[in-house]
């Protein structure tokens, strides 16, 4: 899947456990990171800045941890 600014995606679960990523938040993240879809705002290098669509903080997440909504 290519990602591209404005594209709604998903989060895959089995790709963010155990990751840096997983590993630097907090353990008891809200559902709606992975029920929900969010919207890329950004890209760089191997990262994408996501917005979900709840009044929340963006996050930078890898691509690779992505999947199209």
């Amino acid at each position: 899947m290519a990602v591209k600014k404005g594209s709604l995606v998903r989060i895959v679960p089995k790709k963010f456990e155990n990751s840096v990523e997983a590993k630097a938040s907090d353990r008891r993240l809200p559902p709606y990171v992975f029920e929900g879809t969010g919207e890329v705002l950004e890209i760089k290098g191997d990262y994408a800045q996501i917005q979900f669509r709840v009044p929340a903080p963006t996050v930078w997440l890898r691509v690779d941890q992505l999947e199209a909504a």
